[in-house]
């Protein structure tokens, strides 16, 4: 394999420390144009951000790059060697990296094994295990980690995994790396340790593309930020002259900004969801009491069990003991996510590509799924039919209708997610679960959905959701549950701090013991409830 040249020092004019060179990319599919003379220049050593609403452009200007789509127009070059109609193999020799925010990790597979998946050294035709661990060993020092070469992957942290991509990158002398929504999984510090990251190797004279929604974090990393609308580069410029209202009127086109706090909302009355003595693998919950209208965050770090406890209140995870009231009556913990549903829990998952949508059928089908027989009418349900009785939840969403008819997989995450939610619309639920229901959408995308669940609070539905965005659990949620470890450690009253559950969580690791067990206090309102009842 070619090693391109790099340089150490920031980019500059000359072509050999050019990166990537995209010159006047188009693209449509149909009558749709989703690049639209498309040109962009990364010099080596440059962090490089490129943001954009969700269906602004970015997939498919990475995937153009990527070899992974033909373009119908324009060029490519990945240092310096021409690319344009390449394949993914091709793009990868010439020093081209993706992490994409799906991670490609192999979980049965060794860290060692995918770190040097595809490019394991051999010696007389039989793998050379000394040259790979030296290879794997060296990859791990650049990037500051300490995982076991034979550790499985599937049974790293999400922070670990792409820390293994990175790895593989490097350890294949790609020095493009292009990284789609990095942090969107990440707590706090595994998020400063991967910014730390890119940082260095920026400054060894790697080019990275940062993708992200996270305009903080890339008016703090990013040396050059290109913005793009409706498929065309609308600004490009150093990131030190941006500001973050200056992004977003770019990504949007008006003057839109991020929802406002708004002052908790106190309910009244018996709750209508009740929680006593849950106890599942990684969850241990006394009491949880939840009225209608309120939305409760569940704040902590990662790995702290709030998808755990999420998918244990769905029926999506099996539970050693708890009971459960809904609206003041004893009912039978759910077996399975269609018991909880008949019960008035109803779930919206992280992975919605994996768990939540059906990708290869339509948007009208997915938002109808699990009421096919209300939508079909009594008659054979087919697409058009499904668009048509989906058509209303899904406006009340801000979906499109007329993108009913497209496949799931064809969407942004914003629209996904607001398929996910639109399905939940009208079914006479109790209480709403939402697992990180903003990961990877951009900042409209997000305000109109939590504007769509305040409006759902107050037409009386419960809501317990969780996002590895601390800020946006301060700002949307009438209180908070601490967790840490599976257990509920304290309960925080809205207007709460990110630093009030930061402290709460760091006090509660540092106290757990080496055996495992967290002798840290559970706040009294999380346990009063469960001595009165």
């Amino acid at each position: 394999m070619d090693t391109p040249t790099v340089h150490t020092q920031g980019p500059g004019t000359d072509p050999a420390a050019e990166a990537l060179r995209v010159v006047g990319l188009n693209k449509s599919y149909g009558a749709s144009r989703v690049l639209k003379d498309v040109s962009l220049t990364v010099g080596a050593g440059e962090i490089h951000a490129l943001v954009g609403e969700n269906g602004a452009g970015k997939s498919t200007l990475i995937k153009a790059v990527a070899g992974a789509i033909d373009t119908d127009a324009g060029s490519i070059a990945v240092w310096g060697r021409d690319v344009t109609g390449a394949g993914p193999a091709h793009v990868s020799k010439a020093g081209l990296a993706v992490i994409y925010q799906e991670l490609t990790i192999v979980p049965g597979m060794s860290a060692l094994a995918n770190v040097l998946l595809g490019s394991l050294p051999a010696k007389l035709g039989f793998v050379d295990g000394r040259n790979a661990r030296r290879q794997y060993d060296a990859a791990a020092e650049a990037v500051g980690v300490s995982i076991k070469a034979r550790t499985p992957a599937g049974t790293l942290s999400t922070a670990q995994q792409q820390m293994l991509e990175i790895m593989r990158a490097l350890a294949s002398q790609r020095r493009l790396i292009i990284m789609d929504e990095p942090t969107a999984s990440l707590g706090p510090s595994d998020s400063a340790h991967l910014h730390t990251v890119m940082r260095d190797l920026s400054s060894r004279g790697y080019a990275i593309i940062y993708i992200s929604h996270d305009l903080d974090h890339v008016l703090a990393l990013a040396d050059t930020v290109t913005v793009l609308r409706e498929g065309a580069v609308i600004d490009s410029r150093p990131g030190t002259t941006w500001t973050k209202p200056q992004l977003i009127r770019a990504m949007l086109g008006n003057d839109v900004t991020p929802a406002q706090q708004r002052p908790a909302v106190l309910r009244q009355g018996p709750p209508v969801l009740s929680v006593r003595s849950l106890r599942a693998p990684g969850v241990d919950l006394p009491a949880v009491d939840i009225h209608a209208g309120e939305i409760v965050g569940l704040a902590g770090l990662v790995g702290s069990g709030r998808t755990r406890l999420l998918r244990s209140l769905a029926g999506a995870a099996a539970v050693t003991e708890g009971e459960l009231s809904i609206k003041g009556q004893p009912v039978p913990w759910p077996g399975s996510p269609r018991s909880a549903i008949r019960a008035g829990i109803a779930l919206a998952p992280e992975d919605r590509k994996g768990q939540g949508l059906v990708l290869n059928r339509s948007a009208g089908w997915n938002v109808a799924l699990g009421q096919f027989r209300k939508a079909a009418g009594g008659k054979p349900l087919q697409d058009a039919r499904a668009s048509a009785w989906a058509s209303s939840a899904s406006s009340r969403m801000g979906f499109d209708p007329r993108r009913l008819a497209s496949h799931a997989g064809e969407l942004s995450g914003g629209n996904q997610q607001k398929l996910l939610l639109a399905r939940w619309l009208d079914r006479n639920l109790t209480c709403l679960l939402l697992d990180e229901p903003t990961r990877g959408i951009d900042i409209g995308a997000k305000a109109q959905i939590f504007e769509t669940v305040r409006a759902l609070a107050d037409e009386g539905l419960s809501v317990l959701w969780c996002s590895s965005d601390l800020e946006e659990v301060v700002q949307h949620s009438d209180r908070m549950i601490v967790l840490s470890a599976g257990r509920a450690i304290a309960e925080l009253p809205g207007g709460a701090s990110v630093q009030d559950i930061l402290d709460l969580s760091y006090a509660a690791t540092r106290e757990r013991t080496p055996g495992g067990e967290n002798p840290t206090k559970i706040h009294p309102s999380l346990t009063e409830a469960a001595t009165t009842s």
